[in-house]
């Protein structure tokens, strides 16, 4: 029987009820909407809407439909559509026609739009958290790097050195912007739209403000409207993941390209790499390319739901019903790929010597040298000119740079000695560059900031915390 059997006489064929049914891949949401029910009749109770012992008999039955499902052991039925109506057929199963009154006041557009939001709080801050510990990985590399170094790159070419521990914290600090987003975004969701109804509210006394307060939200939806046909937190939860996804891709790549003997900057844990099938001698960095590969689908994500939500009037269409596979996909992808970098981060071999005999070319201080002019009095662009004719004369006439820097007038024998392997990256010295004493700074504002971080995350983990059966349960 469906929801809906009162105005359509007609069973919905078949046809319609598996195009339509999102079962499969909303019972993740099991734990949420369990939640939100208790609330919404708790809500119910304090109105005059059930006795208590109607409050009882529903309590009771939800709980129930809890333990079944923790268990394995509920049923689910072929008329069951999604974890709403699956639920509801269980607790009117279990508690009779008492059951009937859990929909009271509420319609599956409210409460969906309730139950999301309360799963997309509780996984972004456990993203957060995952993010949180990527960044540790990042740290504990930067401590132990000390002051070795590598090449600097710009258009992937050779530029300037700059010690490994300033490479290790740039990946840091893009991630501590991604906790920026993700809290920012949680902090946007989180308001609860229960009492809002199919659209219009309800002409029945509810107090949305306790079921709101009961379930962890700052607040209550202010326009009905707006409560069941807002994904604003669903496109920016997408957002949040695919530009996260963006940066760990770009770490990726970076550990594919330094693994490669050509490179040969960083040798990977075999816990965290993978072999050929045909070639024996392979190692292969499978976690980089896959952290990599999965940023295309996470951005997919994103511009897929956003393409469905630009055509949709108010206020709560079908169409809606597109933000949960995507979501769930992002969530769990990042899930995965954020431990399993921080595995390879925290296990990889870097190659200091690599590094350093990469960086140590004399060109690699051609910006000191014109910078070493400056200070003498010369013009920063005329200076540039100088040594950029060196550096061009020192390719083409197959000289060492050295010699023509000793034998140039502005230079000599004093500027030389910037070009001795390590000298350059030691000259780095303004705020947030990439010498030792900037670095040193640099170490402790990051382990400052991941202070902070840890404490803004913290502060959403009770009320981001929902009972129940866990998503992998609750999806068997």
């Amino acid at each position: 029987m469906t929801l809906w059997h009162g105005r359509l006489g007609d069973g919905t064929a078949d046809v319609v009820m598996r195009f339509s049914t999102s079962l499969e891949f909303d019972r993740r949401l099991a734990a949420d909407d369990l939640d939100a029910s208790r609330a919404h009749v708790r809500g119910l109770s304090r109105s005059g809407l059930l006795t208590q012992d109607e409050l009882e008999r529903l309590l009771a039955a939800l709980d129930q439909v809890d333990r079944e499902l923790v268990d394995g052991d509920f049923e689910f039925s072929s008329e069951d559509e999604d974890i709403h109506t699956a639920v509801e057929r269980r607790v009117t199963e279990i508690a009779g026609d008492t059951g009937g009154k859990l929909h009271t006041g509420r319609s599956r557009n409210d409460q969906i739009a309730t139950d999301l939001r309360l799963y997309s709080r509780r996984e972004l801050t456990r993203i957060a958290h995952q993010v949180l510990a990527l960044q540790e990985a990042f740290l504990v590399r930067a401590e132990e790097a000390g002051e070795g170094y590598l090449p600097g790159y710009t258009h992937l070419q050779r530029a300037q050195p700059v010690l490994l521990a300033h490479h290790l914290l740039a990946h840091g600090w893009a991630l501590a912007r991604d906790i920026d987003r993700i809290l920012a975004t949680v902090e946007r969701m989180d308001v609860s739209p229960l009492g809002a109804g199919a659209l219009a509210g309800s002409s029945l006394p509810l107090v949305p403000d306790s079921v709101s307060e009961e379930l962890g939200f700052a607040g209550r939806f202010e326009n009905s409207l707006d409560a069941v046909s807002d994904r604003d937190f669903v496109v920016e939860a997408l957002f949040d993941l695919a530009l996260l996804g963006v940066h760990l891709s770009r770490i990726g790549e970076e550990m594919v390209i330094w693994s490669t003997e050509e490179f040969g900057f960083v040798v990977l844990d075999d816990a965290f790499a993978t072999g050929s099938s045909m070639l024996p001698q392979k190692k292969n960095p499978d976690v980089a390319e896959l952290a990599r590969g999965k940023s295309g689908r996470l951005i997919g994500n994103l511009t897929g739901l956003l393409a469905t939500l630009k055509g949709l009037p108010l206020s709560y269409n079908r169409d809606l019903q597109e933000d949960k596979e995507p979501l769930f996909d992002s969530i769990e992808q990042v899930g995965l790929a954020l431990p399993a970098l921080a595995g390879l981060i925290s296990t990889a071999h870097f190659e200091a010597d690599r590094m350093e005999e990469a960086a140590g070319g004399a060109a690699m201080a051609a910006v000191d040298l014109a910078e070493w002019l400056v200070e003498r009095g010369i013009p920063f662009r005329q200076a540039h000119a100088v040594v950029g004719g060196l550096v061009r004369d020192s390719i083409e006439r197959r000289v060492p740079l050295e010699e023509l820097i000793a034998a140039h007038p502005a230079l000599g024998t004093e500027a030389v000695a910037l070009l001795a392997p390590g000298v350059a990256v030691t000259r780095r010295r303004t705020p947030g560059s990439a010498g030792p004493a900037p670095v040193r700074k640099q170490i402790e504002r990051f382990v400052a900031r991941l202070d902070v971080d840890r404490s803004r995350i913290a502060r959403w983990d009770d009320r981001a915390v929902v009972p129940g059966p866990s998503p992998d349960v609750a999806a068997h």
